[in-house]
């Protein structure tokens, strides 16, 4: 009975080692790949290689674990692949973040400024054409998307977006003298 239990931690060191032992034999190439998997995504040296050290340590912790481990190459291909859309998403999320707080800090900043811009814009909104103000404020304040605003106006989709292109060309224009107004001060 001893000699049982004797051999058992063996057996358990022993598939362990086989197990790091081929972990070891493929990872010169699994680094390589997870590298280039994580770069095609980020296209940042310093994030791919991360994100590849971040698969490559997954991968190693699960590789016990793994049943089909022929099938190595496609598992960890999927684990670099979606560190890598996390960390652009977590990005975006950041930007989005930092884009919105930034904005906020300007018009608290400004209220007079952004009451009289606001104004102004409304205005000039009221002066577009009627066929250029409809697709303007169902794309940017109603939040419809150009397949929608052309299922809703009866129109070509290609007709929905070169009238947003035409009455966001109209405002900026019409608008820049705010903008020039404020590079002045």
């Amino acid at each position: 009975m001893q000699a049982e239990w004797a051999a058992r931690p063996n057996a358990m060191v022993n598939a362990e080692s086989d197990a790091e032992r081929e972990f070891r034999e493929l990872a010169p190439a699994a680094t390589r790949l997870a590298f280039r998997v994580a770069w095609s995504v980020v296209r940042e040296r310093g994030d791919a290689e991360e994100i590849a050290q971040e698969a490559l340590l997954r991968a190693y912790r699960h590789f016990p674990r793994l049943r089909a481990r022929a099938r190595f190459e496609a598992w960890l291909v999927r684990v670099a692949w979606r560190l890598a859309m996390d960390h652009l998403r977590a990005g975006r999320r950041r930007e989005r973040r930092e884009w919105e707080a930034g904005r906020r800090s300007a018009l608290a900043a400004t209220p007079k400024e952004s009451r009289e811009f606001r104004l102004a814009l409304v205005e000039e909104i009221e002066r577009l054409p009627r066929k250029l103000r409809m697709v303007l404020i169902l794309a940017g304040i109603e939040g419809y998307d150009t397949q929608e605003i052309s299922r809703l106006a009866g129109v070509p989709e290609g007709t929905v977006k070169s009238r947003l292109f035409l009455a966001r060309k109209r405002l900026a224009e019409r608008l820049e003298w705010i903008a020039d107004d404020t590079k002045a001060r």
